[in-house]
């Protein structure tokens, strides 16, 4: 007996349907998604920017998507400037184009009215790439900027952003936010996709267009035609150009005039970071025109699929190669009606030309000197390429034979039809092209022989079969009426045939490669839908088919390997068949092996997570089989009626590409197909494109032509070849028609039992469905039934003499398939169409046994289309049987239920029809809510009316719905049959009308309770109902003393990394309190005082908690992962091994819990408690039709049809009902299976509403931000918080309560709405929420009043509830039937069988002991759901974070808010005063900064006359966000060493929220503004020095920021004080001025240079003493040098005066001090001029005195 652990199956479908090869398998979805345009919004929030390039700069930060461009604010000389602004764009475009749009951030520099300001850096990235990452978003990842006119010059700052994509439906999901210091490492947390590095290097990417073929006949200007026939010149009318769009930039070739054959050999050079962040490249063939110019048709190519970025990657690379452009219909019209799909919307109706091109990239080395700087695109000459480079040209082979088209749509008409069949331009009427010139010559190929060999066939076998003609095009002929929507054509015994010749590059070996791929996926595809069908129907052994789906998987990768392996080198091989048949081996290899390992891992128990992991090789393989370089293009068929196009289908050649071996055969290649027919381009969409136009059945094969001889092979067998050509050369012509003379006559029974979750189509929210079945040329409709949405039509439908043409034993394994369509009949017009579904009957030849195993057939459901959504699900069986030769009487005969009659109607036979057993269903009508008006009238006495399978029940009539919406009579029941097999039951109708004058009833609203499983009453287990007698089991509850006594770490705030110490007993200090700190982090002991801690405190301690939690998960799964895909070793990057650190750290944390904490819920409460539906459900009622373009779910989710709600419940058993139940005490027959339930009378309730702050609201105002409030809506009650609106805030902090009175049930629903206040108009609704406060207050959860974790009296940590946690624990008990609890001595109480211990004392405020067993009874209600029994989670005490909609944007989030909701009941004792959650308040404290000295500045002005460096050295400084308030010391004047002394005081008073670490700043944003904004900025101060000039602007030389929460410790010295302080900050021993008060040293100011670099441009010894508001007061101090405490003068040297202020003493200090020397030289210098001119002066008459001798 083999394992039962190591059996696998192969294929289920195969067993029960048995499935020849002859046929293939439609897809059910006919509509084309692509193309229909969805709605996405985009959310930016830039935070702020780091390490921008540039001196003491203005910068804005610019977000761009497409044409639409968002400004921030700007901040003034800052180079980390902060911004945290919002930005949302909202599209409404197809998926694709919104995919294609660029993102882009840049940093502009000084940007204002009249100047558009220069560019920093830029960084994009396209849509898509945000769109693939988990949760649709980057989260507080930085994007490097670089500067596109320098592409050498590097990085040129970073920018902080968070941006997310959502499309309609999306929910995303805010992640925690890891603290700050971990996402102040830049380098580990770029805006980048996990797999690509870090550093991304500057490429060049060249694409290579060479020329192009196949351009469809056509001009756009009227005047080209009138040219035409007026002078009869007769040039090609199209001037061909190719555009290319990549990045955000755009290329184009040069324009080839009027070609249809145009040549270009250019190259276009794209200059971009590599790996590039846009995915797709598009690539658009243009007609140029005077007037505008259209696209001809467009490629896309996707970068990913050319590239591979493991250990053994390549880099894009593609072709030579061509690629085929599809779009619009090639026959030209003036205006195109589908001229989108030239653009590349869409899928393409027909061919529109090839394209031959490549593309190369080239990694730059930008240091090298050559290397241009800019990324300009760049267009240049390239030489020929040879003919062959693409493969050898060989001649194809393209058979059809069209065996039946039905289901042709009435619309169309009836003149006579045809189907036209083309390949690239092959068999078009319009444009056959000529048969290219190499044609292959007889014997000189040598290597042409050897490859036959090879493929099995030699050509001697097929004759060339002269120059035949094609024939594309069926014969028109007249369609015949089938029913009142469809006709067909009468082919019966003659089909007709096309074949067509063509000619293409043989690239065979793509396309053999591909569909080895594909049919692995199917393969697996199909496995992977049994076992959920398996797991679906709870079948036995879904791990054993899983076993044998993964065997296959890997067998069919083994087969891949080997396959490929053989692969023989052909022509026109590019890279990139090399390289990605290379990939595609080792990924297949390495799928095989681990799929082979995942075969020996599944176990019943984890067949759905394997299932996930196949779910990965399924998307793997069907991306590695898209193969990017084309070859033979796709096959379009077009039905023709009355030479107008009506509609096509589209088949991808490689599906019917013939090979020798089969696998690589395409898996339609020489099968029949069936083939829906679509309307092209938009005509497709909605209603009108989910009509079928035509069914056809349809066998193609493609291949070469000398492969041609057994291309009739996958016919059906049984018929004769009619030729076109009579005389030699007829053997080897193809047929254009077959006539068969094998016939089989057959009846069809349709067994139509029932359907469910149908399409609602009427406007009540109802249909009246009924269903058309078509078998071939037949079709039969079921009766109609009114009003419902699951119709149980139990009839079985005879088809009787349906001919079928072909062998009897064929048509046994391979029936065609049946189309069962569903309609809504309505009285006037056409019926609606509600969706379609497929089958195959199971057929029985005249010879078989009607019996096990295969018949009677089982029902099974069928799931329903509409479009591309699914539509409900339809639960039927289907038989053909073979009418032999004794006629019908050898038909198995039909036994119907005997007490039905129906007439002509036949039921479904017994042995199909379901087995039936008596059930009884109760039901507890509890209330209507929020019913809506119905056709304007108010619903005011509304009844329930519940049925199912043909019995009911109606509810008992509320009188007045105003008053009192809740039900008299509680409980009724009724007893039906159902069927015992509890998949097949048949849906619940739950509906409401409303009861008005003279007997009319009106219906409001419906709802279809599908699936009744979780109603099913099932008894408890006999064993467990006995627990009383088990043994008792101890539970220690952890000793919970006071806060003081124990060590604890309290983090005040997610960002904070505020440490507060609290003293414990010495005995408890271990190894355990001490936790590891940061390198130089202060840690202060500090008395952690009670006053202190305040709710918030609470509240950040428990954020803290919950992101730790998420941490420790994501840290599990991630390992587990790497576990599962055999990857363990792998890290991803950036991420190094943060997540290892957690134990170490963790076990202090632990004790973080003394600090009270309550629960944060990251999403609404009553998704964690099941929607507190324990025992009270809510049934949605649905009106209206439903919309046509979402999933049944969808629709269920469609507020507008939402009309109002029906709160009950349902119990269903069997009828024979169990004694043990009416036994129990105290049995209220009445009540039935629904005991212990309230009563429903009306309650009065205080509601308190706590709503703590609201995050990523949508902005409501033109500037980007909003000024929300808060609205609150209770029945009549009304709060709207007007006066308190938050200015200009998108993440309000409100921290308010609100306490409404209320009377439950009418005032059932909160509503809580956030609006955006307006100056004038109205205010408009942001978002809201909708709370159900009678489904917390019933539940047994508790959700009333949360509990808290500890209990305490006083302090921030009070207990809430009126009731103690004694009061409540006994109530829960008396509620059970169980025990009261028994409290013992020594801190136990016992509990059923359960003793809990735990502490027994209390302190109050004033510090007094006393005993309660209150600690006692909290622990035993924290862990309530170990109860036996009763047990059930309570509700803690807790915040629930709920999305906020707006009803005009469904779908959309538009923010979040948190909050709270406490309900009191009125006659309990009232609770104590609401908590007080107002939001903390800014402390006011005083910066003072001494600046003493500076040194080594360096110099920047030369002297006027000594050209002399020297510097005017003044500092400058200011808070960040407080530019205006910055202060300047006085002037060093020229100092000429860069030293400066200036003893200046700066005085910076702040208001700053220790809690979160940010300065808060109210100020108005502009003179126009209304009010002051708040902003919260992190607390940052900016020391610069400047040189001071006279007469033009003064120079700045550098800067320093402190962050004052962590920041260098100042050196001792001017010496030691280093660049390494900026730029290794981590190494250095960083200070907290909050903790050290005040702190003296040295600290650099740096600046950029040329290269960007950072370099030391001076020094500067400060001084910086932080002082609370009130010690500021107390001890004043004057700015500058003033009083008080006046600084002295600095002692500067003389020099420092200005020359013209003191001219003698700056004369005497030049000519004595600094240029002795040199005076002294030039004064001997001027002495010797003076002697040398008086001797050449004097000369001359002294030589005539002493000649004349005088």
């Amino acid at each position: 007996m083999p394992d039962p652990d190591t059996i696998s199956l192969a294929s289920v479908t195969a067993v029960t349907t048995n499935v020849s090869n002859k046929r293939s398998k439609p897809d059910i979805k006919i509509e084309p998604s692509a193309g229909r345009p969805v709605d996405f919004q985009v959310s930016v929030t830039v935070i702020e920017a780091r390490q921008l390039v540039g001196l003491n700069m203005d910068p804005v930060v610019c977000v761009e998507i497409g044409d639409e461009k968002k400004y921030t604010s700007m901040k003034e000389s800052t180079n980390c400037p902060y911004y945290n602004e919002y930005f949302v764009f909202d599209f409404h475009v197809p998926p694709d184009v919104m995919f294609d749009k660029i993102l882009k951030v840049s940093v502009i520099h000084s940007k204002n009215l009249l100047r558009s300001g220069t560019l920093v850096g830029s960084f994009k990235l396209d849509v898509g790439t945000i769109y693939t990452q988990p949760e649709h978003q980057f989260f507080h990842k930085w994007a490097t900027l670089c500067d596109p006119d320098d592409i050498t010059a590097g990085c040129k700052g970073y920018v902080k952003c968070d941006i997310a994509v959502v499309a309609k439906g999306d929910t995303i999901k805010t992640p925690h936010k890891a603290n700050e210091t971990d996402e102040d490492d830049i380098e580990s947390n770029l805006l980048l996709p996990e797999d690509v590095p870090a550093e991304r290097q500057w490429a060049r990417f060249y694409l290579k267009i060479y020329r192009a073929e196949g351009l469809p006949k056509m001009n756009t200007s009227i005047m080209a035609n009138v040219k035409k026939a007026f002078i009869g010149e007769n040039k090609d009318l199209v001037d061909p150009y190719v555009q290319v769009l990549f990045a955000g930039q755009k290329g184009k070739t040069s324009i080839q005039k009027s070609s249809y054959e145009p040549i270009w050999n250019e190259q276009i050079v794209f200059t971009e970071q590599f790996p590039p962040l846009c995915r797709r490249m598009k690539v658009q063939i243009r007609d140029s025109d005077k007037v505008n110019d259209v696209a001809i048709g467009t490629h896309f190519i996707d970068l990913r699929k050319i590239a591979n970025d493991g250990d053994k990657g390549f880099l894009p690379t593609l072709g030579p190669a061509w690629v085929n452009m599809y779009g619009s219909t090639r026959s030209y019209t003036l205006m195109d009606e589908y001229q989108d799909l030239n653009e590349g919307l869409g899928e393409g109706v027909s061919f529109r030309a090839r394209l031959l091109i490549s593309l190369a990239v080239e990694i730059l080395d930008t240091s090298s000197p050559e290397v241009m700087s800019s990324t300009e695109v760049q267009v240049e000459g390239i030489p020929n390429i040879s003919d062959n480079a693409t493969g050898k040209i060989e001649e194809f082979f393209l058979f059809g034979c069209f065996l039946e088209a039905t289901m042709i749509d009435r619309k169309i008409g009836d003149k006579p039809i045809n189907f036209e069949v083309t390949i690239g331009n092959y068999g078009s009427e319009l444009d056959t092209p000529t048969k290219p010139k190499s044609k292959k010559k007889k014997g000189g190929d040598g290597d042409d022989e050897e490859s036959e060999l090879i493929h099995g066939s030699s050509d001697e076998e097929v004759d060339d079969g002269g120059d035949m003609t094609s024939v594309s095009s069926t014969p028109p002929m007249k369609p015949v009426i089938t029913d009142r929507n469809y006709f067909h054509l009468p082919y019966f015994e003659r089909k007709p045939c096309i074949f067509i010749k063509s000619w293409w590059q043989d690239q065979r070996r793509r396309l053999y490669n591909a569909n080895i791929m594909d049919r692995i996926a199917d393969k697996l595809e199909e496995g992977l839908n049994d076992v959920q069908e398996i797991i679906k129907t709870e079948k036995a052994y879904p791990e054993r088919r899983l076993r044998g789906v993964l065997e296959e998987l890997s067998n069919g990768c083994s087969t891949f390997v080997t396959l490929g392996n053989n692969d023989q080198n052909q022509a026109g091989k590019t890279k990139l068949d090399r390289e990605r048949l290379k990939l595609c081996m080792q990924e297949l290899e390495s799928m095989g092996q681990q799929a082979k390992i995942m075969r020996s891992q599944v176990k019943k128990s984890n067949v759905k997570d394997k299932i996930k992991l196949a779910q990965n090789f399924l998307h793997k393989l069907r991306f590695f089989s898209d193969e990017p370089q084309h070859s033979v293009p796709d096959i379009y068929i077009w039905m023709i009626s009355n030479n107008k196009r009506i509609a096509y289908a589209r088949v991808p050649s490689k599906d019917i590409l013939y090979s020798s071996a089969e696998e690589e055969t395409g898996k339609d290649c020489g099968k029949v197909q069936t083939i829906f027919f679509k309307l092209p381009g938009k005509k497709s969409f909605g209603p009108a494109g989910w009509t079928v136009q035509a069914k056809t059945e349809l066998y193609l094969w493609l291949g070469l032509n000398r492969q041609r001889k057994d291309y009739l092979n996958g016919l059906p067998n049984g018929f004769e070849e009619n030729k076109a050509v009579k005389g030699p050369g007829i053997h080897s012509s193809p047929p254009i028609s077959l006539m068969y003379t094998m016939k089989q006559i057959f009846q069809l029974r349709v067994h139509m039992y029932q359907a469910r979750s149908l399409f609602a189509a009427d406007s009540t929210g109802l249909s009246d469905p009924f269903a058309r079945v078509f078998f071939s040329t037949h079709s039969q409709v079921t009766e109609v039934l009114n009003e419902t949405l699951c119709p149980t039509w139990d009839q079985l439908m005879v088809f009787d003499n349906v001919e079928l043409y072909g062998e009897a034993g064929e048509l046994r394994d391979d029936p065609p398939i049946i189309v069962i369509e569903i309609y809504d009949q309505d009285t006037v017009g056409k019926a609606d169409f509600m969706g379609r579904t497929f089958a195959k009957p199971i057929t029985k030849m005249s010879d078989e046994h009607y019996g096990p195993p295969r018949f009677p057939p089982q029902l099974e459901y069928y799931q329903i289309y509409r479009g591309n959504c699914t539509a409900g699900e339809m639960l039927a069986a289907f038989e053909l049987l073979q009418i032999g030769p004794g006629g019908k009487a050898d038909l198995p005969p039909i036994d119907g239920p005997s007490d039905i009659d129906r007439g002509p109607i036949l039921p479904v036979p017994i042995g199909i029809r379901p087995v039936l057993s008596k059930y009884r269903i109760e039901v507890l009508f509890w209330g209507l809510r929020d019913l809506k008006r119905v056709n304007l009238a108010q619903v005011d006495r509304p009844r329930v009316d519940i049925e199912c399978a043909g019995k009911g029940v109606q509810s008992a009539l509320i009188q007045n719905y105003k008053k009192n919406p809740n039900f008299s009579t509680l409980v009724k029941w009724f007893e039906v049959d159902l069927p015992e097999n509890e998949l097949l039951h048949p849906p619940l109708n739950i509906r409401v009308v409303d009861c008005r004058a003279f007997g009319r009833y009106t219906l409001v609203g419906s709802n279809a309770v599908t699936s009744l499983r979780k109603f099913i009453y099932r008894p408890l287990d006999k064993s467990v109902n006995n627990w009383s007698a088990m043994e008792e089991v101890v539970i220690h509850t952890e000793p919970e003393p006071a806060v003081k006594k124990i060590e604890t770490v309290v983090k005040l705030d997610s960002a904070s990394d505020s440490v507060v110490k609290v003293d414990m007993p010495d005995d408890e200090k271990g190894g355990k309190g001490k936790k590891k700190r940061k390198k130089g982090e202060e840690v202060e002991e500090e008395e952690l005082d009670e006053s202190m801690l305040d709710w918030w405190s609470k509240y950040f301690a428990s954020i803290e908690t919950m992101k730790e939690i998420i941490k420790a998960q994501e840290a599990e799964a991630e390992e587990k992962e790497d576990f599962e895909s055999g990857e363990g070793t792998k890290k991803k990057r950036g991420k190094g091994n943060r997540n290892k650190a957690m134990p170490g750290e963790g076990a202090p944390e632990k004790k973080k819990q003394k600090i009270g904490e309550l629960k944060m819920f990251n999403r609404e409460l009553e998704y964690e408690f099941d929607t507190f539906e324990d025992w009270l459900h809510t049934f949605n009622l649905y009106r209206g039709k439903c919309s046509d373009d979402a999933d049944v779910e969808q629709n269920a989710a469609d507020e507008d049809r939402l009309i109002g709600k029906f709160k009950g419940s349902l119990c269903i058993y069997k009828v024979p009902v169990f004694d043990e139940v009416s036994r129990e005490m105290g049995f209220d027959s009445n009540m039935g299976m629904f005991q212990n339930i309230p009563h429903n009378d009306p309650i009065n309730v205080l509601v308190r509403v706590y709503v703590v702050r609201a995050t990523e609201l949508h902005p409501a105002d033109i500037n980007g931000k909003a000024d929300p409030y808060i609205a609150i809506k209770l029945g009549k009650t009304e709060i709207k918080d007007k006066e308190n609106y938050i200015s200009k805030q998108l993440n309000p902090v409100f921290g308010k309560s609100f306490d409404i009175e209320a009377t439950l049930p009418m005032d059932s629903t909160l509503t809580v709405s956030i609006y955006d206040w307006d100056l004038v108009g109205t205010d408009d609704l942001i978002g809201e929420t909708k709370i159900d406060l009678e489904n917390r207050y019933y539940s047994k959860h508790r959700a009333t009043c949360g509990l808290s974790a500890t209990y305490a009296i006083h302090g921030y940590n009070v207990w809430r509830d009126p009731l103690k946690p004694t009061q409540i624990l006994a109530k829960l008990c008396k509620d059970g039937k169980m025990d009261a609890p028994q409290y013992g001595p020594g801190g136990r109480v016992k509990v059923a069988n359960r003793v809990y211990t735990g502490p027994t004392e209390i302190e109050d405020e004033n510090g007094l002991k006393k005993q309660t067993d209150e600690h006692l009874a909290l622990a035993v209600l924290n862990r309530w759901e170990d109860m036996p029994r009763i047990g059930c989670k309570l509700v803690p005490e807790h915040v629930e974070t709920r999305p906020l909609l707006n009803p005009d944007k469904p779908g959309m989030e538009q923010g979040r808010i948190e909050l709270w909701v406490d309900m009191f009941p009125k006659d309990m004792p009232a609770p104590g005063p609401a908590l007080d959650i107002s939001p903390r308040k800014p402390k006011k404290f005083e910066l003072r900064v001494i600046v003493w000295n500076t040194d080594e500045v360096v110099l920047e002005d030369d002297d006027i006359f000594t050209g002399e460096k020297s510097s005017d050295i003044f500092v400058r400084g200011w808070l960040k966000g407080q530019q205006e308030d910055k202060q300047d010391t006085d002037v060093h004047y020229h100092s000429l060493t860069g030293e400066g002394n200036f003893n200046w005081r700066f005085i910076y008073p702040f208001d700053y929220l220790q809690a979160e670490e940010k300065i808060v700043i109210s100020k108005k944003e502009s003179m126009f503004s209304w009010d002051e904004t708040e902003y919260k900025i992190p607390a940052r101060l900016n020391i610069q020095v400047w040189d001071a000039d006279h007469f033009s602007a003064d120079d700045f030389l550098g800067a320093i920021e402190l962050d004052l929460n962590r920041f260098p410790r100042g050196a001792k010295t001017a010496k030691q004080c280093s660049i390494d302080m900026v730029v290794n900050e981590q190494d250095m021993p960083m200070v907290n001025l909050f903790k050290q008060k005040r702190i003296k040293g040295w600290w650099p100011f740096v600046a950029r240079d040329e290269n960007d670099e950072l370099e030391i441009t001076g020094k500067v010894e400060a001084e910086l003493h932080l002082l609370t508001g009130e010690e500021a007061e107390k001890s004043p101090v004057g700015e500058g040098r003033n009083e008080p405490e006046p600084l002295e003068k600095p002692n500067r040297p003389d020099t420092t005066f200005l020359w013209f202020l003191m001219p003698l003493k700056a004369i005497r200090h030049l000519i004595c001090n600094q240029y002795k020397w040199l005076v002294l030289k030039i004064v001997l210098a001027l002495m010797l001029l003076a002697i040398l001119a008086l001797f050449l002066y004097s000369m001359p008459g002294y030589m005539a005195k002493k000649l004349l001798g005088v």
